[in-house]
Order: C-alpha cells, then structure tokens, then sequence
C-alpha cells in the first residue's frame, strides 16, 4: 500500500530516493487493482494446466515459462515492482514501463498459448457449456473486428501518439484510475495486434506468415519516428506535474525534464526494435518450420502416389503376363 500512496500523493510530496536501475526489482509496491488482476490471469492459467495433467493430457513446460514466468513475470514488473515506483516520477522509467507492457507481455502471453488451453481445459463441447461460449465469442463479428490486421494496426500506432500528445498521460499523472486503465489499454493493444500474428492460439485475424513479417515490419519505423519526435520535442510531456517535482526533496536528484524525456523517446526508438526484432525472428522461425512441415507433407503425398502407381504397375503386368495369348500359353 506505500507504493499506491506514494503514487497517488501530490507531485510536490512524493519523497523517493533517486533511482538506479537496480531498483526496479528490489523496491516493491502493491497496486492492489493490478495485484489482483495479474492473480487471477495467473491462477486461471495455472489452473487450466492442473485440469490437463490431472486428466493424463500433456501441456508443454515451455508455454508455462513464457506466459507465466516471462508474461505475467514481466506484468508484476512493471506494475508492481520499482519501475511502477517511479513511472510517474520519471518518464523515461514509465517509458520501460510502456514497452514492457505493451510489446514483452503480450509476445509472452502468446507464446503461452492461453486461448488453446481454454478450449482443452474447459468443460462442454462446441454444443454445450463454457467452451461452447469460448467459441461464440471467437466467431462473433466483435472479435472478428477486434482482430481485422489493418484495424489492430492502426490501433498499435495510434495510440502511442494519442497518449503522449493529448491530455490523456497528463491525466495519468494526476488520476490513479487513468493510471492503471492506461496500464490494462497498453496490454489490451498489444495484445490485439501481436497474438493474431503470433498464430498460436485460433483467434481471429490470423494471416499468411509473409503478411505477418510484413504487418510486423510496419510497426518498427513508427516506434523509430515516435522516439525521434519525443527526444526533439521542446515542450515537455506531462511538464507541470514534472516541474512540480523539481520544487520538493527530490529536486537534489531528478534530472532536467528535457534531458529525461531525451532519454524516454531514445528507449521507445531501442526497445521498440531490439523486441520488435525478437519478435521477427520468432515469426520467422515459424514460417521456417511451417514450410519444413509442408515439405515433409508434399514429400509423403508424392511417396504414397509413387507407391500406387508402382502397385498398379505390378498389377498390370500381372494381369498381362497371365492373360491370353501369354508367352506361357503359346
């Protein structure tokens, strides 16, 4: 409760001592919101594995260990932990707070493959009971919307820019509900545009994989752009609440607010592309294996005709040599 309270004291009053980086996982707050939401993602997950296992159904570890140790691991990190201390002290530590939630988790989260685990662990059938309305919800026109490429697109570009130059962060800053609902709608976005591309899980939108390269490949000039914008830009982002910090006890350490909002938009342009990379390389590595398996499947589909035609090679040449008129017979 002393991180919320910090968090929600005014600007002039907040107190903390000046950040290091390794700060971020040894000071930890509770965000009792956030706390609970991230528990239950967790619990319900971890649920769904126990009712495979206990059933003899396998599930692999490693989809465990993405979603549950890098995913939700990575959301507590950000939500709970130091970086959630001095995200509104800081904006180049929200700034690492953003694209953790908002690239990390959802990447992480797909590679958990949730929605798979659902449909297995639930019970009913595709005519009866919750896994029956799993699937009405993702074959109804709403998901189907949700998850259009060029619609989650342009949501995933657009609202970087519609955070950081409208009134919408300055009210993070000052509104405690703004501030964790910014939290849930950065998850909720990337979550959006990165699982269809991801294409473990059978949601809506999923397309070839060169699409999904390319879909990919179009978000890494706008982070680059948005981290340009953000380090060049004169007026400071959010500026009254950071320049009343700089007339309480933490004046002695925090930075010039240009010089940190320098290094804000230098993070979203670097880690904007070093996780945009990983995440290419994932999907391309995808695509690899997809083309092996067609390869292996073509190869066995020729071996079976190649099989047939020399059965019915034999067959006829059977059929010749006993028939009449036959070398044997004359």
């Amino acid at each position: 409760m002393l991180g919320v309270l910090q968090i929600t004291a005014s600007p002039a009053s907040a107190d903390l001592p000046e950040f290091t980086w390794s700060k971020a996982v040894t000071m930890w707050s509770m965000d009792p919101f956030l706390f609970v939401v991230g528990v239950w993602v967790t619990g319900l997950y971890l649920y769904g594995v126990h009712v495979l296992r206990r059933r003899g159904d396998d599930w692999p570890i490693s989809r465990v260990l993405w979603f549950v140790v890098a995913g939700m691991g990575g959301f507590f990190l950000a939500t709970q932990g130091g970086i959630s201390r001095y995200d509104t002290v800081l904006i180049s530590t929200h700034m690492v707070q953003h694209m953790i939630l908002s690239m990390w988790v959802p990447l992480a989260l797909a590679l958990g493959a949730p929605v798979t685990l659902a449909l297995r662990a639930l019970p009913g059938s595709t005519r009866t009971g919750p896994k029956k309305v799993l699937l009405a919800v993702l074959h109804s026109r709403v998901a189907k919307v949700l998850s259009f490429p060029p619609f989650t697109l342009a949501l995933y570009v657009l609202s970087p820019w519609a955070l950081y130059f409208s009134g919408w962060y300055d009210a993070s800053l000052t509104s405690e509900y703004v501030h964790q609902m910014m939290h849930i709608h950065l998850v909720l976005v990337g979550t959006l545009f990165f699982w269809p591309l991801l294409g473990l899980d059978p949601v809506p939108g999923r397309v070839s994989h060169p699409m999904r390269l390319l879909l990919l490949l179009l978000t890494l000039p706008f982070h680059a752009f948005l981290g340009i914008t953000i380090m060049d830009q004169k007026t400071i982002i959010g500026g009254d609440h950071y320049a009343s910090l700089r007339e309480g006890p933490m004046a002695d350490w925090l930075p010039s607010m240009a010089s940190d909002q320098h290094l804000a938009g230098a993070i979203l342009w670097a880690s904007g592309d070093a996780i945009g990379m990983i995440f290419f390389a994932t999907l391309f590595a995808q695509w690899v294996r997809s083309s092996m398996k067609e390869a292996e499947q073509v190869d066995r589909r020729l071996d079976r005709e190649e099989a047939r035609a020399a059965a019915r090679a034999a067959q006829e040449g059977v059929a010749s040599d006993s028939g009449p008129g036959s070398a044997a017979d004359q």
